[in-house]
């Protein structure tokens, strides 16, 4: 493909499921009690989205009740941000 930076640069999708860097035939290594170690940097990955997507709910939720506690505020908070749409330009 002439697209492509480089001329040993695989094709998309032909490594899929091995991993950043593996190669494509090579079987993860086992450690003696038959667990296969897992990436740190995908781990860590994987937990700092966990902890976001938590972040994120708690803060619907609490906008939620500060709605349901604070109804005229909410009211009015949602007038103000519709009159905002309604004026800005794109």
């Amino acid at each position: 493909m002439r697209d492509r930076d480089f001329h040993d640069t695989p094709p998309p999708g032909t490594d899929r499921g091995t991993g950043h860097g593996a190669k494509p035939g090579a079987v993860p290594e086992r450690r003696p009690d038959g667990v296969v170690p897992r990436d740190p940097e995908a781990e860590r990955e994987a937990e700092r989205r966990r902890r976001r997507a938590q972040f994120l709910r708690d803060l619907a939720e609490a906008r939620q009740l500060r709605d349901r506690v604070q109804p005229r505020r909410a009211k009015t908070a949602r007038l103000r941000h519709a009159m905002r749409m309604r004026t800005f330009r794109w």
